[in-house]
């Protein structure tokens, strides 16, 4: 029997672990063949690649992100190919598995939940031409009639066997991300979420985690993402798994997880801060909404005090970068509350900060009272809210505009001084800048073209030139600023205009000169590898102390071709 077990991530970096599991629970009676397509591949090259397998039985991974593409996939298979055996699972189809088996009747078996312990018997039934009737965990059609068996009880996490020893997995290591589990379940119960339905957390077997940890870096893996709901949950597990990785990580890995930030203690943090290696960890961290009445709705708990306090710790320990979560449209979060949240959390200065839209998900408790607040959402996943009666569609698409620029001005990390500047001085409150910007940005068409670096620069400026404001000249400065020191090379035509005098620019230069502990070069690699510009305030002191002292100053920016990095130099010149 030819089974094979597949999906479709996301992203070709993407790897998936649900299917791994399946293949190593079912060794040794069979032999599983893993095979993981994208949502962008076309569904016919899906299809065709499927086919020339032959498979007897293929098993599909399905998520909101790719159930559509995968019921086409599964239609057209089912017409080239009759006889094969058609196996779904994943959270997407255990909620509502009535509606699945209706819907989609080239579905031969939807496994519930936690998927392993069904599919082998599942499998091992197939093979034996048994009845599946009595597998728990499983539902099907029987004479037109839908049977859907209950859910088996959880399986016993510490005897499970690893999904990370495939020989096929070792060429893909180093390129991919690689997804660990060290436990199922989350103790909390938010209402938005899946992870709520499932009481308790389970921990797989810390040792085995721990060698296989060692295997994953020996055989290059570059990403480590673990996707426990919340990895901090225990302390003492938690400082057990960091002890872990910062003594035998492998130099160049990332090790990525989701915590909540609010139970974290401050002993933690500085542990964390003292020991751990710049770039080693980073942190995930929902935040969702500040607003205590709309988590009180959720069923969310959230100390928005203590979870600044860890935020805050990180950050000036310099070593984490950090990921944090916003959800617009939670129960009564009206677009003011929001405003309010978005201002709270961008006060924080993550690294990046994600703006997401509430998704009505199948299983929630929060789908279940839609009616209740309101709510209209997409039919199809990924069941994304439209509006509610708090929150219009209008609302929705201005909070569109803002979630569109913020992930290029700020989660790029392309201009961070220009953007603290513009959201400090030239605008009421950060958000204030991102929803003036984004709509401008929409009603510029800009949404539907592409850009290049230098059109994200161009597009900015053309905004702030609406502005009529005073401080134009200085934020000019500081995008050539932030534009220079992120090249690797002179750039042959910047987004700007180069107005800079050549006679001026020799001044510079002899100035320069007379100053050789600022950088010693000749006169032939000054032309090649630097760009001046005249500025009106004292860059240096700006960027130490975020104050602006007006003076004519020149900028040079060297691209050293040792380093490929940009330096930047400055000297106050006269006004003459």
């Amino acid at each position: 029997m030819h089974i094979i077990c597949t999906t479709l991530n996301a992203k070709y970096i993407h790897t998936n672990l649900a299917i791994r599991y399946l293949k190593a629970y079912a060794q040794p009676e069979f032999h599983v063949e893993l095979v993981e397509y994208t949502i962008k591949d076309p569904v016919l090259n899906i299809v065709t690649d499927l086919y020339r397998r032959k498979p007897d039985v293929v098993g599909f991974s399905c998520y909101i992100w790719n159930i559509e593409q995968t019921i086409e996939v599964i239609q057209l298979l089912k017409k080239v190919h009759p006889t094969v055996t058609i196996v779904v699972g994943g959270p997407e189809v255990s909620y509502d598995v009535a509606y699945w088996l209706e819907r989609v009747p080239e579905f031969d078996y939807i496994v519930i939940g936690e998927g392993e312990e069904t599919f082998k018997q599942l499998l091992t039934a197939l093979e034996r031409g048994e009845d599946v009737t009595n597998i728990a965990g499983l539902a099907f059609h029987r004479d037109g009639k839908a049977i859907i068996n209950p859910q088996r009880n959880k399986i016993n996490l510490a005897n499970m066997p690893s999904p990370f020893r495939f020989p096929e997995d070792i060429p893909h290591l180093s390129k991919r991300v690689t997804y660990v589990e060290t436990s199922r379940g989350c103790p909390f119960s938010c209402q938005f979420c899946l992870s709520s339905i499932e009481v308790g957390v389970r921990y797989f077997d810390r040792e085995k985690i721990k060698e296989d940890l060692r295997y994953l870096m020996k055989h290059g893996a570059k990403v480590i993402k673990f996707v426990d709901r919340t990895f901090n949950i225990s302390r003492s597990y938690a400082m057990d798994m960091f002890q872990f990785l910062i003594d035998e990580h492998v130099p160049g890995v990332v090790f990525q997880f989701e915590i909540t930030a609010d139970i974290m203690r401050p002993e933690v943090i500085e542990f964390l801060n003292k020991e751990a290696p710049p770039g080693l960890f980073r942190f995930e961290i929902g935040v969702q909404s500040t607003n205590d009445d709309v988590n009180k709705l959720v069923m969310r708990k959230q100390n928005f005090e203590k979870l600044t306090r860890t935020v805050t710790m990180v950050k000036q320990g310099g070593k984490i970068a950090q990921h944090l979560d916003l959800i617009a449209g939670l129960p009564e979060e009206d677009y003011t509350s929001f405003r309010k949240t978005f201002n709270d959390v961008f006060a924080l200065r993550p690294e990046e900060l994600q703006l997401g839209f509430l998704k009505m998900l199948r299983g929630t408790g929060l789908r279940q009272k839609a009616n209740e607040y309101g709510y209209i959402f997409m039919d199809r996943a990924p069941y994304e809210i439209l509006c509610n009666h708090v929150l219009s569609f209008d609302d929705i698409i201005r909070l569109k505009q803002v979630e569109d620029v913020l992930e290029k001005y700020w989660n790029d990390h392309r201009m961070d001084e220009t953007i603290e500047y513009i959201v400090t001085h030239l605008f009421d409150t950060p958000f204030d800048f991102f929803q003036a910007f984004g709509t401008y940005w929409d009603e510029q068409g800009w949404a539907r073209i592409g850009h290049q670096l230098e059109d994200l620069f161009r597009r900015l400026y053309s905004f702030l030139q609406t502005l009529h404001t005073n401080d134009l000249p200085i934020v000019e400065a500081l995008m050539k600023y932030d534009y220079l020191r992120n090249q690797k090379q002179k750039p042959r035509k910047p987004w700007w205009d180069e107005k800079t005098d050549k006679h001026v620019r020799a001044r510079v230069y002899e100035k320069l000169s007379e100053q050789p502990h600022l950088l010693s070069l000749s006169e032939k690699e000054l032309f090649k590898h630097t760009v001046v510009e005249m500025i009106p305030f004292d860059l240096p002191h700006y960027l130490q102390t975020k104050h602006i002292r007006r003076c004519n100053m020149a900028m040079i920016v060297y691209f050293n071709q040792t380093t490929m990095k940009a330096e930047t130099y400055s000297l106050e010149m006269d006004t003459n």
